[in-house]
């Protein structure tokens, strides 16, 4: 089974502290990196991380408040004096292309590489990215400005060969994708043999949902539907009930709701207001509704 991990550059703290980096992830699926927002001092996040910039070539930003994409830019202008010359593709808000196109004018004129931003709607569910591996699906979420995450879903692939059987009749290796594409094999004396009895079952396809800045917002457990790991922020404890709802945000015991609603395997929360010292209270609140809690930590990866 090829990777499938999530590397935590920041866990999406609501304001910068000392313990906590603004949101910033990168998910990784054989071989390809791609990144969920860009808060500030991603580049330098991406370098302890030890992940090679030129390896990320897709960046998803959730929507425009500052602690999702003030990082950009400047990640931007790195990848120009390394020397990168393969193009950035950038999915956001139309409305960064504005405020995008005049700080590339202003700070990177000479960029030796494309910059290109692909608007999305925040307002549906639609898939925006697909390659031969997976496909990434907006989810919208409730939130102060135009606002989304992101569904990343792996596309099935196909069955395994089994070697003892290909090896008991003599197949030749020209034949392997036939039969893992599901066609019989004849052998010499006439005696058919069902792909199936060749083969063993595919990998089941995993899937990871990205759940940024949000109230508490159950419309989209349909979108996330049985996701093997969830990304929801949680803001907030119980106590802080009226400030989650007027600034938009979810508590801890809202973001495990949605992970019971959607049966999601497992639940991260992160987007820490910066009133909690000790994020314990955050995740003991959630392991109430979904024990399958954890907490968002710098440079922590999960494997999906």
């Amino acid at each position: 089974m090829q990777p499938f991990r999530l590397h935590i550059l920041g866990c999406g703290s609501a304001k910068p502290t000392p313990r906590h980096n603004p949101s910033s992830q990168i998910v990784e699926l054989r071989s390809k990196m791609f990144m969920i927002d860009c808060g500030e001092g991603t580049q330098t996040a991406l370098c302890s991380a030890h992940i090679g910039f030129n390896k990320l070539n897709t960046v998803f930003i959730s929507h425009l408040h500052g602690d999702h994409c003030f990082g950009l830019i400047g990640m931007i202008s790195s990848f120009g004096l390394m020397g990168r010359v393969h193009p950035l593709h950038i999915y956001a808000h139309k409305n960064l292309q504005q405020l995008l196109q005049l700080q590339l004018e202003m700070f990177c004129a000479n960029l030796g590489f494309r910059v290109e931003l692909h608007p999305i709607d925040t307002d549906k569910s639609s898939v925006i990215y697909e390659d031969r591996s997976l496909t990434v699906t907006t989810i919208p979420l409730n939130h102060r400005v135009p606002c989304c995450g992101f569904l990343f879903r792996e596309k099935p692939t196909l069955p395994h060969i089994r070697r003892d059987m290909i090896d008991y009749y003599q197949i030749p290796f020209s034949q392997i994708n036939n039969i893992k594409n599901g066609q019989s094999w004849t052998t010499p004396d006439g005696q058919i043999i069902d792909a199936s009895r060749l083969t063993t079952p595919p990998d089941i396809p995993r899937s990871y949902a990205y759940c940024s800045d949000t109230r508490f917002s159950p419309t989209i457990v349909p979108i996330i539907k049985d996701v093997d790991l969830l990304y929801h922020e949680a803001t907030y404890a119980d106590d802080k009930q009226q400030e989650a709802d007027k600034y938009h945000h979810s508590t801890a015991r809202q973001a495990a709701q949605i992970a019971q609603m959607s049966d999601a395997r497992r639940l991260l929360i992160g987007h820490y207001s910066a009133r909690y010292n000790d994020e314990s209270i955050l995740l003991n609140e959630a392991r109430e509704v979904f024990p399958n809690t954890f907490l968002a930590k710098e440079k922590t990866i999960f494997t999906i």
